[in-house]
């Protein structure tokens, strides 16, 4: 196992179709290659993203046949690299898409997968009013990942709010836990660096939310600061406002020390409510 290696935030901007998203991916990935990062992290839907009427309508295809899942599989192989596929829309046989996310290998080959499973289904006020489960269908499973850069957990984007997912995937071993994401500016503004803190403070682990920036077609925007975040709570990096790379050095046995100095993890109850 890799215990220290550097580790990339690609933040990009929502783009409307494969082809653009690409192309931004690609961009800011060769910086990344170039300054030797052997892991590379996209933001929630880095596939595409737009809205219509107020509705998701990210470009999206049957898994097998998605342009930029394939196109990253091969990058991947062809730099010797991992990449967290933040999300990217995957039809399903509702008629609707998974919010799905992956882990490759540096041989290309799909090593994991995740569907989010907490549906950003909120009204902020009375004119900004999202209902992602209109689009998406919620996922239902979640797992670790053991790589040789340690065991991987995944989540995205609005799971950062429950902290009981975040405890069971440390429980199960994860040490480095993903929460890519598109976090609307206001939501993002009040809460996002407190909660990637407070979910790597609760449970010993490294937390890498890679995130977009900028406006979707259509309406809505992304918040950005790409974040990487040690087991203690401290920022290590911050993608700022900007379409950017951050990078950050990755320390497994940081994961540990924390661990023996607050074993938390192992002093969990079974509590009996009584209202």
């Amino acid at each position: 196992m890799s215990k220290k290696f550097k580790i990339a935030c690609i933040q990009t901007e929502p783009k409307p179709d494969y082809e653009t998203a690409l192309s931004e991916i690609f961009s800011l990935s060769s910086e990344a290659v170039n300054e030797g990062a052997k892991f590379i992290t996209l933001p929630e839907y880095c596939g595409g993203l737009k809205t219509e009427n107020g509705l998701l309508k990210p470009p999206s295809s049957n898994e097998d046949e998605h342009l930029v899942l394939n196109e990253l599989k091969n990058y991947a192989k062809s730099n010797q690299i991992f990449i967290l596929v933040g999300s990217i829309a995957i039809l399903n046989s509702e008629g609707k898409i998974f919010n799905r996310s992956f882990i490759i290998d540096d041989n290309g080959l799909i090593i994991n997968r995740y569907d989010k499973v907490h549906l950003f289904d909120v009204d902020l006020s009375e004119t900004e009013k999202y209902r992602e489960s209109n689009a998406v269908s919620g996922g239902e499973k979640v797992n670790v990942c053991k790589t040789k850069f340690g065991i991987l957990g995944q989540t995205v984007c609005y799971d950062i709010r429950f902290p009981y997912l975040y405890r069971e995937l440390a429980k199960a071993g994860a040490q480095i836990i993903f929460i890519p994401a598109v976090f609307t500016q206001k939501t993002g503004e009040a809460h996002w660096h407190v909660l990637n803190r407070a979910r790597a403070i609760e449970n010993g682990v490294f937390i890498v939310s890679p995130g977009a920036i900028g406006e979707i077609q259509g309406g809505g925007g992304g918040y950005g600061h790409s974040l990487i975040v040690n087991p203690w709570g401290e920022i290590i990096s911050d993608g700022g406002d900007k379409r950017s790379v951050t990078y950050a050095e990755i320390d497994l046995d940081e994961v540990e020390l924390v661990r023996n100095k607050i074993p938390s993890l192992t002093h969990d109850k079974k509590i009996i409510f009584s209202y």
